[in-house]
């Protein structure tokens, strides 16, 4: 059973969540070509994967939370495990794409943070197993539902090509322009 102070959080998250795989699904449509050819780069397939995937997360769990009789438990447990499964497909499919190559170093990482993400919810779905009235643990998994939608929004927010204001990137830059000021 879901703990009550956590069922309105619950339904917000599964509205949330549906407008989100819907506004994905949008931006998966219009940039349906550089998903699509040959030669795509499968860091964008990756990209737009590891956003459905958390999204479908997130969605999965707050929608499972709200059936009477079933809750956080299993559902967030067999949720998490295939999350696992999708990041270790993610994983192979860079490998055989583009091999251990450094370019990949950063969707390698990313997705080396989704595991951890689908790890903890695993440990605190197991809790709810153990201890089903473990509102600690249905926290836990409540703060992964809004994880998972922060990292499925800078997923979707990269795949569409959104800019990226990295502040090792803006300090390098401006340190570059007052070099060239100054020389």
């Amino acid at each position: 059973m879901t703990p009550g102070p956590l069922r309105d959080f619950f339904i917000a998250a599964a509205g949330v969540g549906g407008t989100l795989v819907g506004l994905l699904f949008v931006a998966i449509s219009v940039s349906r070509g550089r998903l699509t050819e040959e030669h795509v780069n499968q860091g964008h397939r990756v990209r737009a994967y590891a956003a459905l995937t958390s999204f479908t997360n997130a969605l999965t769990v707050a929608l499972f939370a709200l059936v009477p009789e079933v809750g956080l438990r299993w559902p967030a447990f067999v949720v998490g495990c295939l999350g696992l499964v999708s990041v270790v497909a993610s994983v192979l499919s860079l490998v055989r794409v583009r091999g251990l190559q450094r370019a990949a170093a950063p969707d390698v990482l990313f997705l080396v943070g989704l595991v951890a993400v689908f790890i903890l919810q695993i440990v605190f779905a197991l809790d709810l197993i153990r201890r089903a009235g473990d509102t600690g643990a249905a926290s836990g998994i409540a703060i992964l539902v809004i994880v998972c939608f922060l990292i499925g929004i800078a997923r979707a927010w990269e795949l569409v090509g959104g800019p990226s204001m990295a502040i090792t990137r803006e300090v390098a830059a401006a340190v570059r322009s007052r070099d060239r000021q100054d020389g």
